[in-house]
């Protein structure tokens, strides 16, 4: 029998329990640890409210973690409950999956101010992640700035510009859409680096800012490029670039506007012991396709800046760590021996959430390939004992089944459920 641990109930987790039972069968245990008392990591905190859909896959890792040999440990935080040395002792293979859950640093001066936040814990406050559940953003003032040219920022955006009804058939938490119906920003600006033809949002992302009932995109035409070079862009990106065209066009005026600024490099953030202003440098494409700088500045008035400008996944202490890459030392998955990272952790925070299923069949093949029949470890048994003794209450996939009903049960007319926004209230919910 091979007993094999996963850190992080993402997707990189599931993924990764799923095809471990597809290369052993029933000759092994799975073990999925989480810090929170409910399972699906990003899919349930950083999917955006609005795309109920993309939240569906969540029901494919339902069937694996209902199955025999796959159980959801819940509500047990490495480093403190248990550690990586004790689960390497435990399981034949332990493999982190947790994720890239931290920001990236804006790294100018001002970056530290009250009202500079960064998007996992903008998003993570908007989706009912416990840990940003009283961030209480400021959305009183002119302006809000977001810092990024992908979808998150695209996210970010639209979540700030819509309308209370828009958020019909959400899942935004409560605090959140009562705290963004009090804003009074008339303008936001997204700020990138570059051009048009160097963003990385997609044209589903795009296309939904020109649908919204109280916000217009705009676009500079003189941002735009000549549309005889949209030949060369990969199909995607060149519908994605015919809606900033589109965007480019005169549009009846709205309550907010969503202002693309290409070509604009935040240099500093100011205010009188908060954010109110954003300085921006102007830059240009160089002959090796970066942003350069022109020298040319000029201020954007802002109460929240958002910076989406990436993530890293926060060491842990006795795992080998890739400082600049911001994830897990490894070669192909590998860490060290019994050690292994998927998903963000091992390659950094990139791709779809579909680009997380290899990564779980490599880490199986390279599991068969260095644990053979196993070594006859206590697994899952011994991690109980272990937990039993240190008095932690961990939560089945079974306990979050009621965690789940009971947020469905107290949602709002026409949404899901209403997340429970606290640990709390999560272990409240079991009753005892």
């Amino acid at each position: 029998m091979r007993h094999i641990a996963i850190i992080g109930s993402g997707p990189a987790g599931y993924y990764t329990a799923e095809a471990c039972q597809k290369q052993f069968g029933e000759a092994v245990r799975v073990d999925i640890i989480d810090r929170l008392p409910v399972p699906y990591g990003l899919i349930r905190t950083g999917v955006a409210p609005d795309h109920q859909s993309i939240k569906g896959v969540s029901r494919r890792y339902e069937a694996v973690a209902l199955s025999d040999n796959v159980r959801f440990v819940g509500n047990v935080l490495v480093g403190q409950d248990v550690s990586i040395e004790e689960l390497v002792g435990l399981y034949d293979a332990l493999v982190l999956a947790t994720g890239a859950p931290a920001d990236r640093p804006l790294g100018i001066p001002g970056d530290d101010l009250p009202g500079v936040i960064g998007s996992a814990a903008f998003v993570g406050w908007y989706n009912g992640h416990p840990d940003f559940a009283a961030l209480n953003p400021p959305l009183h003032g002119p302006g809000a700035v977001v810092v990024g040219a992908g979808n998150v920022a695209l996210d970010v955006a639209r979540i700030l510009a819509k309308s209370a009804e828009e958020f019909t058939g959400s899942d935004i938490v409560g605090h959140a859409l009562d705290h963004l119906g009090t804003a009074t920003h008339e303008t936001i600006t997204i700020l990138s680096r570059r051009g048009p033809h160097q963003i990385a949002m997609t044209p589903k992302e795009l296309g939904e800012l020109g649908h919204l009932t109280r916000a217009v995109p705009r676009v500079e035409p003189g941002d735009l490029p000549s549309i005889d070079a949209d030949a060369a862009l990969e199909p995607g990106l060149r519908k994605s670039v015919t809606h900033l065209r589109d965007f480019a066009k005169p549009r009846d005026g709205a309550a907010i506007t969503v202002s693309f600024d290409f070509f604009a490099k935040p240099v500093a953030i100011e205010g009188n012991g908060k954010a109110e202003r954003v300085i921006v440098e102007r830059t240009r494409i160089d002959e090796f396709g970066r942003a350069a700088d022109t020298g040319e500045t000029y201020v954007i008035p802002a109460s929240l800046v958002v910076s989406c400008i990436g993530y890293r996944t926060p060491p842990i202490p006795g795992v080998p760590y890739d400082e600049s890459l911001g994830r897990f030392a490894n070669v192909e998955g590998r860490i060290g021996p019994g050690l292994y990272a998927v998903g963000w952790a091992r390659r950094g925070p990139s791709g779809t959430i579909g680009t997380n299923r290899p990564d779980g069949f490599l880490a199986a093949e390279n599991i068969a390939s260095d644990i053979g029949e196993g070594a006859d470890k206590a697994g899952r048994a011994g991690l109980d004992t272990l937990l039993e003794a240190r008095k932690v209450d961990i939560v089945t996939f079974r306990d979050w089944q009621k965690i789940e009903a009971a947020e469905t049960a107290r949602a709002r007319p026409g949404a899901p459920r209403e997340k429970f926004a606290s640990i709390a209230e999560m272990m409240s919910a079991l009753g005892g």
